[in-house]
C-alpha cells in the first residue's frame, strides 16, 4: 500500500462525530491517552493514534452527520491495549461512565466497556490466555 503522510496508515479507521471536536480530542487524550497527530482547522477534523498502530478520525457534526444519541447504541469500538488495567483505572479516576467492569471472558480477553463524553461505546481488552474459540461456543470459518 502506498505511503500517505496526510492519512493514518491503519487499515480501518473510524470516523466519529462529536458535538464540539476539540473538547473531544482534549478528553480523548487526558482520559484513554490517545494522541492527537494532525489537526484540520480549528474545529472541522482531528486524526489521533491509538497505541502504536491504531488511528480515529474526530470529526464535527456538519450536513447529516450527528453526535450519538443518549440511549441508543449504534456501535462499540473494541481496541487492544497492552496494559487494561491500567487503563481501567485511569478511566475510572477521569469519572468517566464505565458501561461493563474489568472482567476476563470466556474467550481470553480481560476488558472493560466505557462511554466517553459525547456517548461513543468504547470496550478496551487485553490478551490474556490462548483460548480454542471452540471452547466458547465459536467456529473457526476459513
Amino acid at each position: 500500500m502506498k505511503s500517505n503522510r496526510s492519512i493514518p496508515s491503519a487499515t480501518v479507521i473510524p470516523v466519529l462525530v462529536y458535538p464540539d471536536v476539540r473538547a473531544a480530542v482534549e478528553w480523548l487524550t487526558e482520559v484513554f491517552g490517545f494522541a492527537e497527530r494532525i489537526r484540520i482547522g480549528e474545529d472541522h477534523r482531528s486524526q489521533m493514534r491509538i497505541g502504536e498502530d491504531g488511528a480515529v478520525i474526530i470529526a464535527d457534526v456538519h450536513g447529516p452527520r450527528t453526535a450519538p444519541q443518549p440511549g441508543v447504541e449504534t456501535h462499540l469500538l473494541k481496541v487492544r491495549v497492552e496494559d487494561v488495567r491500567a487503563l481501567y483505572e485511569r478511566v475510572k479516576s477521569h469519572g468517566a461512565p464505565i458501561v461493563a467492569e474489568l472482567a476476563e471472558q470466556p474467550f481470553g480477553e480481560l476488558q472493560f466497556t466505557v462511554d466517553d463524553l459525547a456517548g461513543h461505546r468504547w470496550e478496551f481488552c487485553q490478551s490474556v490466555r490462548d483460548v480454542d474459540p471452540a471452547e466458547w461456543g465459536g467456529t473457526v470459518v476459513g
